[in-house]
């Protein structure tokens, strides 16, 4: 049987612990090596990055990440009116990012901020985030990588003006975080809060081609100031 696919990064956290109870067992008793031994098995499961199956539906939109939907929510940036879903990685989540469409990144904005509970509706304005801006078929889809309570590092891979496929590996938050989706408004949800979802294999949402779509100004990464709709 094959290893565990997973993010680098599980080797070298592992690798620290295994290291770490080697030495504690030494200097004392063998029975304290297990700590560490634990938590380097923990952070090779952490860091899994099982393959999948990416739909390829013609405008479907993809999952970010793995986790659960907390919230779906209609906004609105500048005039133009948008759909926010937002996913809720927990720490037994798989923290690996993919692209929610195919198209071009047209805009990646990096944000310091704030540690807040992801779970916390202002994490979506205040905490430390990378907003990346995707272009494809017309239509531009905007996701949101944002820092958790323990998070403490986003990565992201791609640069602007590279070309990503649907459900393409692009980066990783580690540890408890949030993935925000933004949309059009004509986009046809495929989800409903407190649904479980997979990156790169679920469906969020399904684009309507472009010719149906009422032409508004494309959104950008940098406009990102939202007013939610009363609910």
């Amino acid at each position: 049987m094959g290893l565990l696919p997973m993010v680098r990064d599980g080797y070298f956290y592992a690798l620290a612990f295994v290291a770490a109870g080697v030495l504690v067992g030494w200097l004392t008793q063998p029975a304290w090596a297990v700590v560490p031994v634990l938590l380097a098995l923990f952070f090779l499961w952490f860091f899994r990055d099982p393959e999948r199956v990416i739909p390829d539906a013609a405008g479907a939109v993809v999952s970010p990440a793995d986790g659960r939907v907390t919230d779906v929510s209609g906004i609105t940036i500048g005039d133009a009116k948008k759909i926010r879903i937002s996913i809720f990685l927990s720490v037994f989540d798989v923290h690996v990012n993919r692209s929610p469409i195919a198209g071009f990144v047209r805009e990646v904005r990096y944000q310091r901020g704030k540690f807040l509970n992801a779970m916390n509706q202002a994490s979506a304005e205040q905490n430390e985030q990378n907003i990346v801006s995707v272009e494809g078929d017309g239509q531009t889809v905007i996701f949101k990588q944002i820092a958790g309570l323990l998070a403490r590092r986003i990565v992201f891979h791609p640069k602007v003006g590279d070309r990503v496929e649907r459900g393409q590996r692009v980066g990783l938050i580690k540890f408890g975080s949030r993935v925000d989706v933004v949309l059009d408004a004509s986009a046809a949800l495929q989800v409903k809060v407190g649904d479980r979802v997979r990156g790169g294999a679920s469906v969020l949402a399904r684009l309507q081609p472009e010719s149906e779509v009422q032409k508004n100004e494309p959104a950008t990464a940098a406009s990102y100031s939202v007013t939610e709709r009363g609910r």
